[in-house]
């Protein structure tokens, strides 16, 4: 176990004055200085030292555990098959699918002709990624025609993505049509022409666009731009048929939806229905029809089908239920095929357009299971993918005529894998408030639930994103050292329905945080761990959760990994500036115009309760160039915690200086940070567990 003070003196950033009032409130924030002020561009001298510093520090503190990073590396690795392909999937004329070759850290793009031939090789991550620090695919869109590939590559991890045309006979590119697109394109009917979003100076996807292969980009049309709501971003999708172009204008809260027809996206847009407060609505379309999924009339949401031509008059379909949670719906030519969630767990339906439906079948307590994308409209069976927390991820065809799952791939564990000896479990655990959240665990068989047992709480609960029971290669090394694993499904997310996310935002925010810190107390009354042996980690607005917990219930944790953290909040909320603010404000409120949501975010905002007591050890990461949760919240974060805590305990900060939000891009460059991320808990929770 590493201590602080068996390391060099740890960076001690400087205070600088700097305050503002708001609301009758002076805040006072001496870190401040932290944000470089010429920011996205960041060269601030004492900035750039204070961030090395760090990183020097994470180095020194890890250098003695470097054998059992490299041991979980190796274990981690050794369970990743080098050569991992994709199973190939028809669109059209071609069958395409992707692979690693052994070794590399970025994918190859693969086809072949259905009618047979030799495969061809249409992109080479790994030789597009030669020489860079980071490299991210973003999209790959092939035309109708499959003559040509649209392509969005981030190569710093500003999630400023270069759109570029392909001609993929020959592999070259023959047009770039913007350096800052973001999201999808989408082909015109014809292939010669491309719809695209693109980000302003502040990262808001804010116009679609339209771009005719051929001529200059100074001659791009843009179809819609949000000049009404700063906090709207713009996206495109294609209905399934691929008779029309969609695009769609919100927040997190509210949206609209516009369509154009894919074979003349110069025809003037036809709005579906003019944007209404907190209400969300998506769309398909099939048979002369559009298939609307929203949340109108009920919380969780219906289906409803219009007439394009008379476009928000909706008829129900599917009603809004309290127990059936609508997540989505595919138009597809001979089903509908809908998402749902009933009482937490995933549920595929396929509905004939007669409105026959069919329940696909899966034989487990837990699990996570999602259509996983059929290219085409008319496909003879349905692409599915599964796993649970002990079952590695299966590909399946379902073929509706006879009822029938095909067993297409389950993922190879190179160096072995018996799920036998491995049990999992869904436990509903009470709230100081009376609910009941569930979780999700698992643990090598033999693991005793005596209260000695060590316990890796993971979750995120937020934006109504819920965290599936799904199964991990990595999270093997912890159960196989004596750990169980858990997912705590907290509001803030959507498992258990919309509600469930409502409950955990706006002013029932801190729901979320009192619902970690319960589930983690039910745990060790059911005796599966005990104060102090709960490691736990979260990224982004999980990373939030880490730092109220942390501040809330410092003894329960053994260990506490915060990746991205958004944790700066009641700053950011106020700075409009920032790419994701004003979008934000439908999740989190407005502190710059409503005092109440001022008093409740500063009264949970992780930076701003800092306290002077004994915190666990933690670990927090960032990004220097992520554009979501900008690098100087996890720095000032760390700065304020080691002036202010009153333990020794292991405090480390690691930037990423050449990476974004997600972290490094190359497989096992992330695998590598997995495994420093284990080894910190490890080591730290101590015992036994540090081999």
């Amino acid at each position: 176990m590493t201590k602080a003070s068996n390391l060099p003196a740890p960076p001690k950033a400087q205070q600088r004055p700097h305050s503002y009032s708001r609301h009758g409130y002076t805040i006072e924030d001496p870190y401040f200085w932290l944000k470089d002020q010429g920011y996205p561009k960041v060269d601030d001298a004492d900035v750039l030292a204070y961030l090395k510093a760090e990183n020097a520090y994470f180095e020194a503190a890890m250098a003695p555990h470097e054998q059992l990073v490299t041991t979980l590396f190796e274990e981690m690795k050794g369970r990743v098959k080098e050569d991992e392909s994709s199973v190939p999937a028809r669109d059209g004329d071609y069958l395409y699918w992707w692979a690693f070759k052994p070794g590399a850290q970025y994918r190859t793009w693969y086809r072949k002709p259905v009618a047979g031939g030799a495969e061809q090789v249409i992109l080479d991550e790994a030789a597009e990624a030669e020489g860079k620090e980071y490299y991210r695919l973003g999209a790959l869109e092939v035309s109708p025609d499959g003559r040509l590939g649209a392509t969005l590559v981030d190569d710093n991890g500003s999630e400023r993505f270069q759109l570029r045309i392909r001609d993929l006979a020959t592999g070259k590119d023959i047009e770039t049509v913007t350096e800052v697109g973001i999201g999808s394109p989408v082909w015109t009917s014809d292939s010669k022409g491309v719809v695209f979003t693109e980000v302003n100076d502040n990262w808001r996807s804010y116009r679609a666009r339209y771009h005719r292969l051929g001529t200059a980009v100074a001659e791009d049309k843009t179809l819609y731009e949000e000049t009404k709501e700063l906090g709207f971003t713009v996206s495109l999708s294609r209905a399934q048929d691929r008779s029309l172009i969609f695009i769609s204008t919100g927040d997190n809260a509210t949206n609209e939806v516009r369509f154009v027809p894919a074979a003349n996206p110069l025809a003037p847009p036809t709005l579906i229905s003019a944007r209404k407060p907190k209400r969300q609505y998506s769309v398909d379309a099939a048979h002369g029809k559009l298939w609307i999924v929203t949340n109108d009339e009920h919380v969780n949401f219906r289906l409803a089908e219009a007439e394009p031509a008379k476009p928000e008059a909706w008829k129900t379909v599917i009603p809004g239920s309290d127990r059936v949670y609508l997540r989505g719906a595919t138009a597809y030519r001979d089903h509908l095929a809908i998402s749902e969630r009933v009482d937490g767990l995933d549920q595929l339906v396929l509905r004939s357009y007669a409105g026959k439906e069919e329940r696909i079948p899966f034989k487990e307590a837990s699990y996570s299971a999602s259509f996983a994308g059929n290219a085409e409209f008319a496909p003879a069976a349905y692409r599915l993918s599964y796993s649970s927390m002990v079952t590695p991820q299966t590909v399946y065809d379902y073929h509706p005529s006879d009822d029938r799952l095909e067993t297409l791939k389950v993922q190879e564990i190179p160096s072995g894998y018996d799920a036998s000896q491995y049990a999992t479990e869904r436990l509903m655990l009470p709230t100081r408030d009376g609910k009941q959240v569930p979780v999700s665990i698992v643990y090598r068989k033999g693991f005793e639930k005596n209260g000695k047992g060590k316990l890796f709480l993971y979750a995120y609960g937020a934006y109504g994103y819920a965290i599936p029971p799904s199964f991990s290669t990595s999270r093997v090394s912890l159960l196989d050292r004596g750990y169980a694993y858990a997912i705590a499904h907290i509001r803030g997310g959507d498992d258990l329905g919309y509600g469930w996310f409502l409950d955990g935002k706006l002013d029932k925010r801190t729901n979320t945080f009192n619902d970690f810190v319960d589930a983690a107390k039910g745990l060790i009354a059911k005796g599966y761990t005990a104060p102090g042996k709960i490691g736990i980690q979260g990224g982004s607005a999980g990373g939030e959760l880490m730092g109220a917990v942390a501040n809330m219930n410092p003894e329960l944790w053994g260990a506490v990994v915060a990746d991205v953290p958004f944790v700066d909040v009641l700053n950011t909320m106020q700075d409009e500036s920032l790419p994701l603010t004003p979008g934000e404000w439908p999740e989190w409120g407005n502190p710059i115009t409503d005092k109440a949501a001022f008093e409740y975010i500063r009264s949970y905002s992780p930076y701003d309760q800092v306290k002077r007591q004994a915190y666990p050890p933690m670990l927090i990461t960032g990004g220097l160039n992520d554009p979501r949760v900008t690098y100087w919240e996890p720095a000032k974060w760390a700065a304020k915690l080691r002036d202010t805590k009153t333990d020794d305990n292991l405090l480390l900060l690691k930037i990423n200086m050449g990476a974004g939000h997600g972290g490094k891009s190359g497989r096992w460059d992330r695998l590598q940070e997995v495994a420093e991320a284990y080894a910190f808990v490890l080591t730290q929770i101590g015992d036994d567990t540090a081999k």
